[in-house]
C-alpha cells in the first residue's frame, strides 16, 4: 500500500508555510528533514512537564527524565535492530560519532584506514588529522566511473594493515547505497573493523546492524525527522569495551579518587556531562514515527518520485546527473549540473521566485569536486512527505529558468 501523503503532510507545519502568499516546495531533505508535530510536542513536553537531570536525582522530574531518556534509547535500538540497548550512545551528530571513534580507537603508526573518494568531509578530515598526529595512513578507494561501488578496487586495497574501513552507506553526493554487508565480510577477513556513516540511509531504508554485520554505525537525527544537535553512535559491546572514551566527566564514572576513577557501565561512560535529553526524547519519537510508517514504503515512495524527476529533468539539454542515470540506484537524491548555468544562481531563482528549496554547492564534498575539476551542482532530495505534483512543478520551473537564463 502506498503512503497516504495528504494525511502525512498534515503532521508537518513547515509544509504549510507560505512565502509571499505562495506555498513552499521543500527538496533539501538530504541536508535536513522537516519535523512532525509529535516530535516537537515531545520536546516541549520535556521542558514544560519534567525538566530534570537523568541519573542524578531521585525526585519526580529526574525519574521521569531517566524513564523517557531510556525509552528513547530503546526506540533507536529497535530502529537499527541493535542487539543491546546499552550499545546505543547519544552524540550531537554523525560528525561527533566519527570523531569519537577516530580519537578513541587504538590506532598505531603503520595502521591504515580505508574510505572511498566520495566521503562527506566528516568522514575525511578525522583521518587526515589522524595521519598527521599518529602516522596512520589514509587509503582512498575510488568508485567506478558511474560512482557506484568498485568492489575489485576495494579488494585490492585491503590488507592486514587496515585497522578500519569507514564508509557512507548511502552517498550524499549521488544517493547510491553501497553493498555494506559484502564490504564488511571482506574487511573482517583481514581483521579490520567496519564503521558505517548512516546519515543518508537510516531514515530512508531498513538498516539492520546485525544483518549487515558492521561493527559501528553513526547517524544524525536531524536527517530523520528529529531535532538538531542529536546523533547516535552504535557499536558492538566488544568494540565499546576496547576503546577509551575521549570525553570524560559527570555521569561517566561510578566513583572517583584523587589518583584514579571507576568508569561507569555502558552507555553512560561515553556520555559525559548533562545530555540533550529533549533532543534524545525527540529522536526516539522520530524513530517511532518512521517505523510506524514503514521504511519499505518510504524507500518505494522516494524511488517513485526520483523516477519522475529523472524522466523530466533529463529532457533538459546539457543537464548532467552526478552518479548513475538509473533513479533506482539513487534513492531520493538527484544531483546535477546544467551546462553554462551557475548552480548557485539557479538555486537562488528557484527560491526567490518560486519558493522551491534545493541545495546548491559542493555538498561538503569539496575534495571530490576539486579532484574532478567540477563546479557547484544542484541537489534535490525527496522524502516521505513530498508529492508528485511538487516534483513536476520543480521540473517545469527549472526548464523555464534554463530556457530564459542560459
Amino acid at each position: 500500500m502506498a503512503l497516504n501523503i495528504e494525511l502525512l503532510r498534515k503532521d508537518f507545519p513547515a509544509l504549510h508555510v507560505k512565502v509571499n502568499k505562495k506555498p513552499i516546495i521543500y527538496l533539501d531533505n538530504a541536508c535536513m528533514t522537516l519535523k512532525p508535530i509529535i516530535v516537537v510536542d515531545a520536546i516541549k513536553d520535556y521542558y514544560y512537564s519534567y525538566p530534570g537531570c537523568h541519573g542524578r536525582t531521585s525526585y519526580y522530574f529526574g525519574r521521569k527524565t531517566t524513564e523517557e531518556y531510556n525509552r528513547a534509547r530503546q526506540k533507536l535500538a529497535k530502529l537499527i535492530n541493535a542487539p543491546q540497548t546499552k550499545e546505543v550512545i547519544f552524540t550531537r551528530n554523525t560528525s561527533e560519532g566519527i570523531n569519537l571513534i577516530a580519537h578513541s580507537l587504538s590506532f598505531v603508526e603503520g595502521n591504515a584506514v580505508i574510505t572511498t573518494n566520495v566521503e562527506h568531509n566528516s568522514n575525511l578530515l578525522p583521518w587526515q588529522v589522524l595521519k598527521r598526529r599518529r602516522g596512520v595512513e589514509h587509503v582512498i578507494v575510488n568508485l567506478a566511473k558511474d560512482l557506484t561501488f568498485d568492489m575489485e578496487s576495494f579488494k585490492t586495497a585491503m590488507s592486514d594493515r587496515i585497522r578500519l574501513v569507514s564508509i557512507a552507506q548511502t552517498s550524499n553526493l549521488t544517493g547510491v547505497t553501497h553493498p555494506v554487508a559484502e564490504i564488511t565480510k571482506i574487511a573482517h577477513q583481514y581483521g579490520a573493523l567496519v564503521m558505517v556513516d548512516g546519515a543518508q540511509s537510516v531514515a530512508h531504508h531498513k538498516v539492520d546492524v546485525q544483518q549487515l554485520g558492521v561493527d559501528i554505525l553513526v547517524f544524525s537525527v536531524h536527517k530523520m525527522l528529529g531535532p538538531t544537535g542529536t546523533g547516535v553512535l552504535w557499536a558492538k559491546e566488544a568494540v565499546l569495551n576496547k576503546i577509551e572514551p575521549f570525553m570524560v566527566g559527570g555521569e561517566t564514572v561510578l566513583d572517583t579518587f584523587y589518583d584514579r576513577y571507576v568508569p561507569a557501565d555502558l552507555p553512560d561512560r561515553f556520555e559525559a556531562g548533562l545530555q540533550n535529553y529533549a533532543g534524545a526524547i525527540g529522536a526516539g519519537v522520530a524513530a517511532e514515527y518512521i517505523m510506524n510508517i514503514g521504511l519499505d514504503k518510504i524507500s518505494q515512495h522516494e524511488t517513485m518520485l526520483n523516477q519522475i524527476l529523472t524522466d523530466r529533468l533529463t529532457d533538459i539539454e546539457g543537464l548532467i546527473i552526478i552518479g548513475p542515470r538509473d533513479p533506482e540506484l539513487r534513492g531520493g537524491i538527484i544531483n546535477f549540473a546544467v551546462e553554462r548555468m551557475k548552480a548557485l544562481e539557479v538555486a537562488r531563482i528557484l527560491d526567490e521566485a518560486n519558493n522551491i528549496m534545493v541545495r546548491a554547492g559542493v555538498h561538503c564534498l569539496h575534495s571530490w569536486y576539486n579532484a574532478n575539476h567540477k563546479d557547484h551542482s544542484i541537489r534535490a532530495s525527496v522524502y516521505l512527505y513530498n508529492t508528485v505534483e511538487e516534483c513536476e512543478i520543480f521540473a517545469d520551473v527549472l526548464k523555464k529558468i534554463v530556457k530564459y537564463y542560459r
